[in-house]
C-alpha cells in the first residue's frame, strides 16, 4: 500500500493549485491527508466557486490546522512527503525558522526532520531579499522551493493546462507518476532547430523591416513590403518561440 501524501493549502493567491492537486491525486488513487489554513478558506471563496466541503471531500483525511496533536505532528506517522500548494510567505517563514505554531508548519517540520520530501509552492511576487533568504534557509533544511512558474513548451491551451504543469513538477518531487503534461524530449522530436517560413517575403507583414536584408541583396536599413525580395528566409528557432505562433499570424 502506498504511503499517504500530505497536502497543505494556505492563504496565498493560487488556491486552485491545491484544489487541482487534490483532484489529480484522487484520480490517481493516491491517499491524501489535507490541512487547510484559515486564510485558505477565505481565498477559496474569492478565487473559485468551490466550498470548503467540496475541497475536503477530495481528501481521504482532513485535519484542523490548530490540531497540533494530530497524527501528522509525529514523525512516527509515516508519509511519502508533503506539498504546500500554494505556500504563503508567512508559512515559508515559519517553516524556515521551525516556528511550529500550527499543524501546517509542524507537519512540514516533521517532514524535514524525517528526511522526507517537502515541496513549497511559494506564491509571491515581486520578492525582496528577506523572501529570498527565507527560501534559502528552507532549502538548506531540505525543502524543495517550487514556485508555480508556468512553462509553455508543452503548448498549454487553457489555464488548467498551466496549473497542471506546475502540479506535475511538484508530483515529480514526491515520486508520484502522472500524465499531466507532455514532457520535453528534445528539439529533434517536435521543434526543428531551424525553421523555414513557408513563403517568401510575402509572409512578412506589410512595411516590416526585413531581418535578412543581406539575403535579399537589399540595404541593411531597407523596409520591405510583402513580395518584394522573392527570397525565403530562415531563422534559428527557440522552443518557446514555436508555441503555436507563426510569423504572419493575425494574432501576432
Amino acid at each position: 500500500m502506498s504511503l499517504p501524501l500530505v497536502v497543505a493549502i494556505t492563504g496565498a493567491t493560487g488556491v486552485i493549485y491545491g484544489v487541482e492537486l487534490l483532484r489529480v491525486l484522487k484520480d490517481l488513487k493516491q491517499e491524501t491527508h489535507l490541512i487547510l489554513s484559515e486564510a485558505a478558506g477565505m481565498n477559496l471563496a474569492i478565487e473559485t466557486d468551490y466550498t470548503l466541503d467540496d475541497v475536503r471531500s477530495l481528501a481521504d483525511v482532513v485535519y484542523p490546522n490548530k490540531d497540533v496533536g494530530a497524527a501528522l505532528a509525529s514523525g512516527s506517522f509515516r508519509t511519502r512527503g508533503m506539498i504546500v500548494a500554494p505556500c504563503t510567505v508567512k508559512t515559508l517563514s515559519a517553516i524556515a525558522n521551525s516556528f511550529t505554531y500550527n499543524l501546517v508548519v509542524r507537519a512540514a517540520d516533521v517532514t524535514l526532520k524525517e528526511r522526507r520530501p517537502l515541496v513549497l509552492m511559494v506564491r509571491e511576487t515581486p520578492l525582496h531579499k528577506g523572501h529570498l533568504e527565507l527560501m534559502t534557509r528552507a532549502a538548506d533544511c531540505g525543502a524543495v522551493i517550487l514556485p508555480p512558474m508556468p512553462a509553455f513548451y508543452h503548448r498549454p491551451e487553457s489555464i488548467i493546462d498551466i496549473v497542471h504543469q506546475s502540479i506535475g513538477k511538484a508530483l515529480d518531487q514526491v515520486g508520484v507518476e502522472h500524465q499531466l503534461f507532455r514532457r520535453w524530449s528534445g528539439h529533434a522530436q517536435k521543434v526543428p532547430l531551424f525553421e523555414t517560413w513557408p513563403s517568401p517575403c510575402g509572409s512578412w507583414p506589410a512595411a516590416t523591416p526585413c531581418r535578412r536584408p543581406a539575403a535579399c541583396g537589399g540595404a541593411s536599413s531597407a523596409t520591405r513590403s510583402p513580395g518584394v525580395c522573392g527570397r525565403v528566409h530562415s531563422r534559428r528557432m527557440d522552443p518557446a518561440a514555436s508555441a503555436g505562433v507563426r510569423h504572419g499570424d493575425a494574432s501576432r
